[in-house]
């Protein structure tokens, strides 16, 4: 990359770094480009070589955001038993969450009308879905009913503390449960499917 790229790349991060902090003081709606632009010293009309609308600039942040959760996927410490595993993989996403609201609410949850991430970016949670299902399959979740309830119950729980507890862990001391009661529901599950008779 020559050094032409290398400072247009640059720019590019502090304008999505930029995007994230006004996110995070007034919520992912409340800002506009001009803002973003005043933000970084540059001249609105400027910013639109970098990003040429908002949904563009959302595009960057929502594959900038998933960069950083598979990187902190990537730095977690594996467990030698699955169920283990499974527990810590639960509170690497919920303290990741929880960490920063506005990015939950971007990366999780349709909380811009409108947008919809690129394919290159969406292919990024495609890859963060990939490992949290491996990761459901070693504890012996197979079908994709349950990996819906896990997703489902994980979110739940994120969203409960973001809403209603934001600067304590009430939601928090929730997730060992979680993880019990739903690794108990389908082993349960499994064990009267295995009991049932076999049709020859």
């Amino acid at each position: 990359m020559d050094r032409r790229s290398e400072r247009h790349e640059s720019t590019k991060r502090e304008i999505v770094h930029a995007a994230w902090a006004l996110a995070a003081e007034r919520g992912l709606a409340a800002w506009s480009l001009r803002d973003v632009a005043e933000a970084v010293g540059m001249r609105a009309p400027s910013l639109y070589v970098y990003f040429d609308s908002k949904g563009a600039l959302y595009d960057a942040m929502f594959a900038d955001g998933y960069r950083a959760f598979l990187a902190r996927i990537e730095a977690t410490p594996p467990e030698q038993d699955a169920r283990a595993m499974l527990g810590r993989a639960a509170h690497v996403f919920f303290d990741f969450c929880v960490a920063d609201p506005a990015r939950y609410q971007l990366l999780f949850q349709r909380t811009v009308p409108g947008f919809v991430p690129s394919p290159a970016s969406y292919a990024l949670a495609g890859t963060a879905l990939d490992l949290l299902v491996d990761v459901l399959r070693d504890a012996g979740v197979a079908e994709q009913r349950e990996v819906d309830l896990w997703t489902a119950v994980l979110t739940g729980l994120t969203s409960q503390q973001i809403s209603n507890d934001p600067s304590g862990d009430r939601w928090a001391q929730l997730v060992d449960d979680a993880v019990e009661i739903f690794l108990g529901a389908v082993a349960s599950r499994n064990r009267s499917r295995d009991a049932q008779p076999r049709v020859k």
